[in-house]
């Protein structure tokens, strides 16, 4: 992948053919008459006037390339018919005996009978089909060649002339196994999808916190007077009645200032009168009218804590033959998991003969993470991915934290979700974030993650603004629910011994704040650390982050809490600002400003103005790539798939304006920029906002796109100023 392409030497050789030997036409609104304090007053980018240029006539079609596709969509739905879920499946099976689809073991061999299903098998046995098929070898060498090994996807690597062929098919996966762990365990998933997996530690402080059972009712209709008052009434209003509410519905002995063990909490439970199972599972659903399945799950787990103290293997042994008592195939399962994971899974009789070892720490006794000063990558949806922070690592990222995942698809085994908590062995500080609507779910989640994941920090998002996640109560919708937030920090810190760290906006209403009156108590609920996102819900990613409301809430939180501030840092005139300003604040949280150029990293650390060259953004590319195929594979699926989440990133990358081509430096995150000339064409090709010109990018360093092929980016967030947003 080293090798330059002849079609990249051939754009950069030409040094200056992009600059214009005269000066450029004015543009047709009249900007390159404007002074750069102007241009800056009206979040226009002051890019020096020579290299100033029309804007390309068919910008609006170039930009949006779905729009043929949507002109033509009502033709389309005339014709196309409704295809049955059986059409579908039959047609993907189809697809998958077609001559692409090589058998992945027969590819990784070259024996056609190396496959142990024969003609069972769903893929395609025929090699040479497959051969005359396959698309030309892409430039530059396999990923996995560095290894001593074969490359695992052998036959259908797009690198396949490279490979060598004297190493042991033994350890084909060495590579990929020795540098990325918190895999999903097919064991682990077959328990998740058959909702086997128990949640004891879970299960125990979700009810000792009275938040399920026979009270969660009345703290329900309790939780939602009180988010009334809080949404109607002032800060200090909302403040008092909150604490005023919690006073008068919870009761001490219910839920102690220090959480209990779960085998405390389990002895305490046991002595309360269990209500009848139909009657349980009415509650339960109310709670989590979306979660059935996870309901399901917690009744039994109470009936089994309170009547039994038998090991679930006892249980698999009763031969009466039924239905709540599992069959062999699911009896083999859970005795393997039982055996990976026999500390965890012991019987409550056994856990009672040793109380020290499962006594809980008090929130303040746990580890925590040191956030201070370190260069903090935020969780970024789609482009956060592994590749992407392997390439901010190496630019100089302390910290690094997963793609937002939900709860409910992890506890059901989903595996694209699973991909979301993946660590790579240079993200050396790491943690997962997670978002759910309930404490019932988030407490599940994160026992599931402490048992299966290695991760530093579990942080959950309280602060998403996409109606998706909002209209199931989660993201920022907990904004306007502070006793739930309470309830999920709370669980969430009781169930398991890592650091629980939260991100939130300012409020979801604009205007009406009300993480100053929460945030002193957010620390006392159990959270080591807070990230504040300087805008509401409703700006969504619109105006600037409102910094000053930051600066007053690190003032206002304990000693105990960590606060991290959030929004537009895009220099590092903005970090060094941010940290003078509010010495209260650890640290600072680096999000979109890293998508446009994650070399802000290198540039905090060495404080100063990068004035990138293209050659060394396109270096960084390189190196996306190799990555990117490391993680998603080297066949055709993971050489596009690993295009696709290229492009994503370019569709941010294309803001970028070097520091060469400014007036007033430096750039700000909310400047609009101007069509212009770079000072190549590489530089140029790099600036455009065109999906052609992404693409092409793109075919410079993963080959020509499939017929067909067609692109446009998932997000179109709302980060520029506009008229009517003041």
């Amino acid at each position: 992948m080293d090798d330059c392409p002849k079609d990249i030497c051939a754009v950069t050789d030409s040094s200056t053919e992009g600059v214009p030997s005269s000066q450029p036409p004015s543009d047709p609104n009249g900007t390159t008459q404007r002074s750069p304090e102007e241009l800056v007053a009206r979040a226009i980018a002051p890019v020096k006037r020579e290299f100033l240029r029309p804007p390309p006539s068919s910008r609006t079609t170039q930009n949006n390339p779905a729009s043929d596709a949507n002109v033509k969509q009502p033709q389309a739905n005339v014709v196309q018919e409704k295809k049955s879920k059986r059409q579908l499946k039959r047609e993907r099976r189809q697809e998958q005996k077609s001559p692409l689809n090589l058998c992945p073991e027969i590819a990784k061999t070259g024996d056609v009978n190396a496959c142990s299903y024969k003609d069972k098998c769903r893929f395609s046995h025929d090699i040479e089909a497959f051969m005359a098929q396959k698309p030309a070898d892409l430039e530059g060498d396999c990923p996995f060649i560095k290894a001593d090994a074969p490359c695992p996807y052998g036959l259908a690597c797009r690198f396949a002339g490279t490979h060598k062929d004297n190493a042991p098919a033994a350890t084909s996966n060495l590579l990929k196994k020795s540098s990325e762990v918190n895999g999903l365990s097919k064991d682990v998933q077959k328990l998740l999808w058959k909702n086997k997996m128990r949640f004891t530690k879970a299960d125990a402080v979700v009810k000792s916190l009275g938040l399920a059972g026979p009270n969660w009712k009345v703290k329900k209709l309790v939780d939602k007077e009180e988010d009334e008052v809080g949404l109607d009434g002032s800060h200090a209003a909302n403040e008092t009645n909150s604490k005023k509410v919690v006073d008068d519905s919870v009761d001490c002995s219910e839920c102690p200032s220090t959480f209990p063990a779960a085998v405390n909490a389990e002895e305490a439970c046991e002595t309360d009168e269990l209500r009848p199972l139909k009657k349980a599972k009415l509650v339960v659903d109310e709670k989590c009218s979306d979660e059935g399945e996870d309901a399901t799950v917690l009744e039994k787990d109470n009936e089994k804590n309170s009547a039994e103290t038998e090991p679930a293997d006892n249980v698999l042994a009763e031969p009466d033959g039924s239905p709540k008592i599992c069959n062999l195939k699911d009896a083999t399962v859970l005795e393997k998991y039982n055996e990976k994971k026999s500390a965890e899974t012991e019987p409550a009789d056994d856990v009672h003969a040793e109380p020290d070892k499962s006594l809980k720490l008090h929130p303040r006794e746990k580890m925590l993470i040191d956030f201070r000063e370190k260069l903090y990558l935020a969780p970024l949806t789609t482009v956060g991915n592994l590749p992407f922070r392997r390439v901010c690592k190496t630019l100089g990222a302390d910290v690094t934290c997963g793609e937002m995942a939900m709860c409910t698809n992890l506890l059901q085994g989903q595996a694209s979700e699973w991909a979301l908590l993946r660590r790579h062995s240079s993200e050396d500080l790491f943690g997962v974030q997670i978002c759910g609507a309930y404490p019932d779910t988030i407490a599940r989640t994160v026992e599931l993650i402490e048992k299966e994941c290695t991760v530093d920090f579990i942080d959950i998002n309280m602060g998403c603004p996409i109606d998706i996640v909002v209209d199931k109560g989660a993201g920022s919708f907990l904004l306007t629910k502070p006793l739930r937030m309470k309830g999920i920090i709370q669980a969430a810190s009781g169930t398991v011994d890592k650091p629980i760290t939260v991100k939130v906006r300012t409020g979801y209403f604009g205007g009406k704040n009300r993480i100053d009156s929460l945030i002193a108590d957010i620390g006392s609920w159990g959270a080591t650390a807070v990230t504040i996102h300087g805008r509401s819900r409703q700006q969504r990613y619109s105006k600037l982050a409102d910094w000053d409301y930051i600066y007053q809430c690190a003032q206002k939180a304990p000693g105990t809490l960590q606060v991290l501030g959030n929004g537009d840092i895009f220099s590092y005139l903005d970090w060094n600002n941010r940290k003078t300003y509010c010495p209260e604040l650890s640290t600072c949280m680096i999000a979109r400003g890293a998508l446009i150029k994650p070399w802000l990293f290198t540039e905090i650390k060495e404080q100063r103005h990068w004035d990138i060259s293209s050659q060394e953004r396109l270096s960084i590319l390189k190196d996306y790539v190799r990555f990117g195929l490391e993680h998603w594979g080297s066949d055709k699926k993971g050489v596009e798939t690993t295009r696709h989440f290229l492009l994503e990133w370019l569709s941010y990358a294309c803001r970028y304006i070097p520091v060469g081509l400014l007036d007033v430096i430096p750039q700000r995150l909310n400047w609009r920029p101007p069509s212009y000339y770079g000072r190549d064409d590489l530089e140029t090709l790099m600036a455009s906002d065109s999906a052609a010109d992404w693409i092409r990018i793109s075919e410079m360093l993963l080959g020509k796109v499939p017929d067909g092929f067609t692109f446009a980016p998932k997000h179109k967030s709302n980060a520029y100023d506009r008229e009517e947003n003041g």
